[in-house]
């Protein structure tokens, strides 16, 4: 192969390809193939030698991907927000160029194919892990686990979480560009060996135990989308239509079931934003609703305390008590439920005005104790609302903390008929496979579904309209070994890229030119050449 290095041109147009690429591998498209293409792009647009350049490579991949993936941003705020948002996270793949180019100069690395293969799936996932964390709490969307849902990959999910997943769909992107560079050279046998390791990594999926069996039995669950008059207002703009909407739902339960039959109903993030406990009006519709159907339900709802702020909150509303277990969201969506910096923000954009409330971060594990009389116990809730099902670790601690379902109410009101509540049920689904929890994901205005423990898509609404779910699903208590791991995978990923890119740099500074060679002070110097002298 020539050393000739590629066009600085036509390596942009790659990594502005692979991104594009990348997106259409998650919903709404959800074509999971193309991730592979996507991320053999990103990985040969790398090809020549030099971090500023490959991380401006990795900028135009992480632009290309992240402006029309969240797109649903600008619906939902303004340009501004979404542009600000895409370059902060374009900024982790330009991250991950720089890391990159320090890492190939190990030895063993640079030699080696197989090892680039590994290393850059370790550092893939290292720069996905610190994206979920990093500013403000991180920002989990569009990592690449998400867009294998339906994958045989996305099974995985179950034995290693979805950093296992995100790991595999990188190494198999690698491997297609190792394949491409190694026919290029006309190098057969590892061409071909490269294309049977991607395979062999896709069908890792079908060796893994997904399980769907009831463990602790079952129980039945209503789930209502109430929907909200005017797409594009959001259920903030009329509060009491919003509210009714879901006591309407709620009774046309009652057209396919007996009154006591369902253990639950489940309404959405803000079914009620008006709070029961302080507004009686509320209480009482919420109750003879709770009263018709027989059974409690999980109202969506905001807290206002006296101290200042909100919370956005689940609240168990058993007909006749009240409520009688809550949950407060953990992590609210910084410049979307509260406003860091916000003096500094609206410089730039006044929309961080029309959050008037900072919502306030809850402080307990994201589970909901739900008495059951007809299983004479308590059925443990896990309960993440909205954006929360982006963060694993609380997934993870709520079954930790025992809990056997798992709900997800979330409000997608405001995002329009965009990609955000589609990608945010695959990511639902990577969660029931990853804890082996059947899970529901109940929206204002859809997509709400019903999902098996296997990641199965049982049942599915549309957007903007109202509609009902009715299922009978299994509780288990079990745990996956993707649970069981808890943080260890991420922090090990997480220093094995710092220790790869310090042995990097390493590297390159002992292969540097000394100052010996140079003729530096206390080396052996090179003859001068005679100089001719100029007439």
């Amino acid at each position: 192969m020539s050393t000739r290095e590629p066009s600085r041109w036509l390596l942009i147009l790659l990594a502005a390809g692979g991104g594009l690429l990348t997106n259409a591998a998650f919903p709404d498209r959800g074509w999971w193939p193309l991730a592979f293409l996507g991320v053999a792009a990103y990985f040969l647009a790398m090809r020549r030698d030099g971090a500023w350049w490959n991380a401006l490579v990795g900028f135009v991949w992480g632009l290309a991907f992240f402006l029309p993936h969240i797109q649903w941003a600008q619906i939902a705020t303004d340009t501004v927000p979404w542009l600000a948002l895409s370059v902060l996270e374009a900024v982790f793949l330009a991250l991950l160029g720089a890391m990159w180019t320090w890492v190939r100069r190990i030895g063993f690395v640079g030699r080696n194919l197989a090892w680039q293969v590994v290393t850059f799936s370790v550092l893939w996932v290292a720069i996905e892990q610190w994206r979920s964390e990093f500013p403000f709490g991180g920002f989990p969307w569009g990592r690449l686990a998400f867009s294998q849902v339906d994958s045989l990959l996305g099974r995985t999910a179950w034995l290693g979480g979805g950093l296992l997943v995100s790991l595999l769909t990188a190494a198999i992107g690698v491997l297609l560009a190792v394949f491409l560079l190694e026919s290029r050279r006309l190098k057969v046998f590892p061409a071909l060996c490269s294309l049977a390791t991607a395979a062999v990594l896709l069908g890792v999926g079908l060796v893994v135990p997904l399980d769907v069996r009831a463990e602790t039995g079952t129980l039945a669950i209503g789930a209502v989308q109430g929907n909200v008059d005017e797409p594009g207002l959001g259920s903030f703009a009329n509060r009491g239509v919003v509210l009714q909407n879901h006591v309407d739902g709620t009774l046309a339960l009652l057209d396919e079931v007996d009154p006591g039959e369902l253990d639950v109903v489940l309404w959405p993030e803000n079914g009620s934003d008006l709070d029961p406990q302080t507004t009686p009006d509320v209480a009482a519709d919420i109750d003879e609703a709770a009263s018709a159907v027989g059974a409690p339900i999980l109202v969506g709802a905001q807290e206002f305390p006296e101290s200042g702020g909100r919370y956005n909150v689940s609240l168990l509303w058993v007909p006749g008590e009240g409520v009688v277990d809550r949950y407060a969201k953990q992590h609210p969506a910084p410049f979307g439920e509260y406003i860091p910096m916000r003096s500094f923000v609206r410089i730039f954009s006044d929309q961080v005005d029309r959050v008037t409330t900072d919502m306030i971060a809850g402080d307990e594990v994201a589970v909901i104790d739900l008495p059951s009389e007809r299983l004479g116990r308590t059925v443990r809730l896990g309960n993440v609302i909205c954006f929360e099902v982006a963060y694993e670790e609380l997934v993870r601690d709520a079954v930790n903390a025992g809990a056997e379902l798992l709900v997800v109410p979330t409000n997608n009101a405001s995002f329009g008929y965009s990609a955000e509540s589609t990608q945010q049920l695959a990511m639902s689904r990577l969660r029931a496979i990853e804890t082996g929890r059947a899970t529901v994901q109940i929206s204002t205005v859809g997509v709400s579904g019903i999902i098996a423990p296997n990641g199965a898509l049982l049942q599915s609404t549309e957007l903007f309209t109202p509609d009902q779910l009715i299922a009978t699903l299994p509780l288990r208590d079990s745990l996956t070994p993707a649970v069981r791991a808890g943080y260890w995978p991420g922090w090990i990923a997480g220093g094995l890229s710092v220790l790869l890119v310090v042995a990097g740099i390493t590297a390159h500074v002992r292969r540097a030119p000394t100052a010996s060679t140079k003729g530096g002070k206390g080396g052996t110097r090179r003859p001068a050449a005679k100089k001719t002298a100029r007439r």
